[in-house]
């Protein structure tokens, strides 16, 4: 089949545009004015937003363009992002609407990642406000190169010069201290139209752009034709005994003929015929084409691997498991070292661990600070750790290079986190980091019918923790529940087999228990640890390791009745001075003071057993 032209069509390009703002400084007010002033509403509309507006006793309200869900006109914030065409002169422009409140910032990652310039909404008499710092952030996260800044509702100060151009050093300030270089700032009325198509005389101080003047000034985006071949594998598929790998090319172009790597497996094909739906064949295919490749040999990549040209290392992409990443952080709890996401980088997938956090942002002064977490709605610079390299291109303004989102166990977006190199391995760093299981703790309990839970059981030397801990494990495992005891001698017996009874190796016996019994309960087990534990501060941290699953069981045996017991004769040897630092003789007992479990000397061991079990069930019901 022979080529019908050389070079590859390219789908025409318009200029995205974001708009972003602190909530109520008049974002949608300002989409509605854009519209209007560019001729793009339908036939009939305006008048809609006329009636619209009279019955609710207003001027005419051009944010109900966009407001349209009635959930959003009675709170009055815009919800989720929109991106609505429009046209200046024979030049094409896509707004993307993002939301200016809080809590809807999440959308504004993904909403406005694509953006070519940005459109900075700010209320003249209010001046920057938190969420204006914010915004301003996030253009620095997603890499505007374009910003123009509106001081909107100029109206309310007159268009006085003196104040307006307070506002404007103080903005200029703000947007210098992270780099984003300002286009124009306009003094304008959305609501009125001033400055915005048309120049107002109003503000004749003023002689810079219109809005819309501005907006055509601003360089259309560059179809990345000439950078080196990228395409992530959406799908493979297999017709009629040939297969095909499909995906878009982000950037560069290919031929058939061309050499390929597939990146995760390092392997090289021929690019044997490039395909497209219901279009004629061409042989060529160029960045922002949607095309499926026959290669040869008859390679089988997977969703998610990388194909980029063989043979020129300096086209190849970045090949590192520890990634340095400017993060904005989405989740109401603050991010923590050591946690474990999912890093999705177009439409690949790793594991990944926060290795380190770099630096956190202050949000007052804009600067990088040390920080041990990062917190909500917060910026900082991360190191993400994956178990297997991952290839990637640094994050570029105007490209999707790096434009990495991380995703939690519930398969929420919880960060916007762009890759911005490789992280390397630090004098005194780890190269340790763990990953989590992809098999979520609703999954297990699904199969197992209960939920997990770890039952620290602390009690003296003889108070029949071990007794009551497998007789529990007995009476659960027979009715189906997946049981598991750590026993203090069985622990010492194997995993703890070198370690003494100082105050130093007690604390490290507690914590290697712990770290077990947490990986017991992360795969879906009942675990009961029966270990004296005397020390609050070591109950704490091995709480701590265990986190939310823990429970504390006190089995509350005095001194008198443990050492009639004796069963080792340890009580007798201690009180011999035959044994050092033994517990409840020659070395303290801190009994706990908030156990969400006590066991009673006075009832039966059976009656023990059956009161842990029945709390055990309660807490693993589904």
């Amino acid at each position: 089949m022979t080529s019908v032209s050389s070079a590859p069509q390219v789908p025409a390009v318009s200029t995205p545009i974001v708009i972003v703002g602190h909530v109520d400084h008049g974002k949608s007010t300002l989409i509605g004015r854009l519209l209007y002033d560019t001729d793009s509403l339908p036939d009939g509309r305006v008048a809609q937003i006329i009636e619209s507006s009279r019955k609710r006793g207003l001027a005419v309200e051009w944010s109900f363009l966009l407001d349209s869900l009635q959930i959003e006109r009675d709170q009055g914030v815009t919800v989720d992002s929109t991106r609505i065409p429009f046209r200046i002169g024979e030049r094409e422009f896509v707004i993307v609407d993002a939301p200016g409140h809080r809590q809807f910032l999440r959308n504004m990652i993904t909403g406005a990642a694509d953006a070519e310039a940005a459109v900075l909404v700010v209320d003249a008499a209010e001046g920057v406000r938190e969420q204006t710092r914010r915004h301003a952030m996030l253009l620095r996260l997603i890499g505007i190169r374009h910003v123009i800044v509106l001081l909107n509702k100029a109206d309310r100060l007159g268009f006085a010069e003196a104040p307006l151009k307070q506002v404007e050093a103080d903005i200029r300030q703000l947007l210098g201290r992270l780099e984003l270089g300002v286009e124009n700032v306009i003094p304008a009325s959305a609501r009125d139209g001033d400055n915005i198509a048309t120049r107002s005389d109003k503000a004749s101080w003023y002689k810079g752009p219109t809005l819309l003047e501005a907006l055509n000034d601003v360089p259309p985006p560059a179809p990345p034709l000439a950078l080196p071949f990228r395409m992530p594998v959406q799908d493979v598929y297999r017709f009629d005994d040939k297969r095909y790998v499909a995906g878009r090319i982000e950037r560069g172009t290919i031929r058939e003929g061309d050499r390929i790597v597939i990146g995760s497996q390092g392997q090289e094909a021929t690019i044997a015929e490039i395909c497209r739906w219901h279009a004629p064949h061409r042989a060529v295919a160029g960045a922002g084409e949607s095309v499926a490749f026959r290669l040869e040999p008859d390679l089988v990549p997977d969703r998610g691997d990388l194909l980029f040209p063989a043979g020129d290392e300096a086209a190849a992409p970045l090949r590192s498991a520890r990634l340095k990443t400017r993060l904005f952080w989405l989740r109401s709890q603050p991010l923590q070292v050591g946690e474990s996401f999912r890093l999705r980088l177009s439409t690949a997938e790793h594991d990944v661990t926060v290795a380190s956090i770099d630096a956190v942002v202050d949000l007052d002064d804009l600067s990088l600070k040390p920080g041990d977490e990062v917190p909500a709605d917060g910026f900082a610079e991360i190191t993400l750790a994956a178990s297997h390299n991952v290839l990637f291109d640094p994050f570029a303004p105007g490209l999707s290079d790096g434009r990495g989102v991380l995703v939690d166990g519930h398969q929420r977006i919880v960060g916007g986190a762009p890759l911005i190199g490789i992280a390397e391995l630090g004098k005194g760093q780890s190269a340790i980091h763990p990953t989590a299981s992809r098999v979520s703790a609703v999954q297990r309990s699904g199969l197992r019918g209960h939920k997990a839970g770890v039952f620290w059981m602390t009690g003296l030397p003889g108070s029949g923790k071990s007794t009551i801990a497998r007789a529990v494990e007995e009476k659960l495992t027979a009715e189906g529940y997946a049981v598991t005891v750590l026993d203090g001698d069985t622990l010492r017996a194997g995993l703890c087999s070198d370690l003494g009874f100082s105050a130093e190796d007690r604390h490290e016996n507690i914590r290697r228990a712990a770290h077990v019994a947490k990986i017991l309960a992360d795969a879906g087990h009942i675990v009961l640890v029966a270990l004296v534990s005397p020390l609050q501060a070591d109950r704490d941290m091995a709480r701590k390791i265990i986190g939310a699953s823990w429970h504390e069981v006190f089995v509350d045996t005095s001194l008198e009745v443990c050492e009639k017991r004796d069963p080792k004769g340890l009580y007798a040897k201690a009180r011999e001075g035959q044994l050092g630092e033994f517990t409840g003789i020659s070395s303290p007992y801190e009994v706990p003071q908030k156990a969400d479990i006590v066991l009673s000397t006075d009832q039966t061991i059976s009656a023990s057993v059956s009161e842990l079990a029945g709390a055990i069930v309660k807490s693993a019901g589904n």
